[in-house]
Formats: structure tokens, C-alpha cells, sequence
């Protein structure tokens, strides 16, 4: 049986300092900053995709062990192998997976880690189900809980159902962290892509008390004078 512990050391065995470092910034490691105290070993997200693949066997509990890793890159790998575990399994393996998720959003704790797995897991799972827990946690004091409760939408998103992502998106509007503003203005964008009627629909509603990072990102795609038109308030 494959162990976090084995997986510990194929992933040291490829660590790289330079971009170990370069990670500690790009991440905002230092005092006071969103990622504060995260350690890394320096590996690009490629090679952590071919050995999520390559170890995809690993066990659930073992899998548990590495998602609460100080190693930024032993959590994404967790969540790698999380992810193709659940996108495979049956019912009963995808609640196991989606709870065990859930109880562990501590270790989901920075923007790369929620973007790689709410709207893969989180999303499907509550697909055809009671939803509240997304409104739940999208009042959470925890910066990554929110992000997961927008990011969890876009699975709903790609299937042309928007009801949770414009409401959550609404709840969010004055949320200080600019993390939630990039995401929810990249749901929005992405609801603007399969029915840009629905998205102006929401825009003209809260564009004028969208943060500017939010607006920016929901009208990316929109023709450069009609972008201009709403940054100055002339829709």
C-alpha cells in the first residue's frame, strides 16, 4: 500500500529551491499575507499531475495524511488524487469523498488548492442536492471557504444553470478580500459566456457597486466601448 509517507519523499525528491522560492512569493507567504507560513517544495503543477496519476491507488485515509500536509504541494497533490478518485467512483465513494472534503477545508487553503477541487467535487456532489451549504459558507469568516462557495457554482455554471452562482455571486458583492472578487467576477464572466443576457442582467442590477477587480473581470470579454461604458458608470 502506498503511504503519505512515500509520497512525501518521491515529491522531496524532486524538489527544486529556485522554484520553491519563487512560489513563497507568487503565494504570499510572508507575514501577514493571505498564505502566510505555507511551505513548499518546489514543484510545477505538471509533475504533480502525472504522479497524482501515476498514485491514483493511494487510500482515502492516506490521501487524509497529505491533504494536511505543511507542504503546499502534498495538499494539492491530495486534492489531485481526491479529485480523480471522485470524478470515478460510485454514490457512496463520492459522499465518502465530498464529506471527508468538508471536514477538512482547513488544509484548502489557499486560491490554487479551491480551484482545483470545488467545482469538482463540492459542485457535482450538490448538483441535484440541497444546496445551503454553499450559502453557508459563503458568510464564513474564512477567506477559502468563501472562495469555495463560488468556485463550487461553476459546475452548475457549465451546465447553463445559474440560480446559486448569481446568488452567491450577489451575496459576496461587498466581500473585502480581492480573491473573492477575482472569482466572483470570473463566474460571472463564465455565465456571460453561455448567456451574456443573464450576466448583463446581474451587471445592471450591482455593476456601479461592484469592486472595480470584480467588474473587471465580469466584463473581460465584452467589446472594449462597452467595457469602458460600464467602468464609467454609463451603461
Amino acid at each position: 500500500m502506498i503511504t503519505a509517507e512515500e509520497i512525501h519523499r518521491v515529491l522531496e525528491s524532486v524538489a527544486d529551491p529556485v522554484i520553491a522560492e519563487h512560489s513563497r512569493h507568487f503565494f504570499k507567504t510572508g507575514e501577514g499575507e493571505y498564505g502566510e507560513g505555507d511551505r513548499f517544495h518546489g514543484i510545477r503543477v505538471p509533475v504533480l499531475r502525472k504522479y497524482a496519476r501515476k498514485y491514483q491507488s493511494i487510500s482515502l485515509a492516506e490521501a487524509r495524511h497529505l491533504l494536511a500536509s505543511p507542504f503546499h504541494e502534498e495538499r494539492f497533490f491530495a486534492l489531485l488524487v481526491l479529485m480523480r478518485k471522485f470524478e470515478k467512483g460510485d454514490s457512496t465513494l463520492r459522499e465518502t469523498i465530498y464529506t471527508l472534503y468538508l471536514d477538512n477545508l482547513k488544509f484548502v487553503n489557499n486560491w490554487d488548492l479551491v480551484d482545483i477541487s470545488a467545482p469538482y467535487i463540492v459542485g457535482p456532489w450538490l448538483e441535484k442536492r440541497d444546496k445551503g451549504v454553499l450559502y453557508r459558507l459563503a458568510q464564513s469568516e474564512v477567506l477559502w471557504e468563501r472562495r469555495v462557495a463560488i468556485l463550487s457554482t461553476f459546475h452548475c455554471v457549465r451546465k447553463n444553470n445559474f440560480n446559486e452562482a448569481l446568488t452567491i455571486s450577489e451575496l459576496l458583492i461587498h466581500d473585502p478580500e480581492d480573491l473573492i472578487h477575482k472569482a466572483v467576477g470570473w463566474v460571472l464572466r463564465e455565465i456571460g459566456k453561455r448567456n451574456v443576457s443573464v450576466e448583463k442582467a446581474f451587471l445592471g442590477k450591482h455593476y456601479r457597486d461592484m469592486p472595480r477587480t470584480m467588474l473587471r473581470y465580469a466584463i473581460e470579454r465584452f467589446p472594449k466601448g462597452e467595457r469602458k461604458k460600464y467602468l464609467q458608470g454609463t451603461v
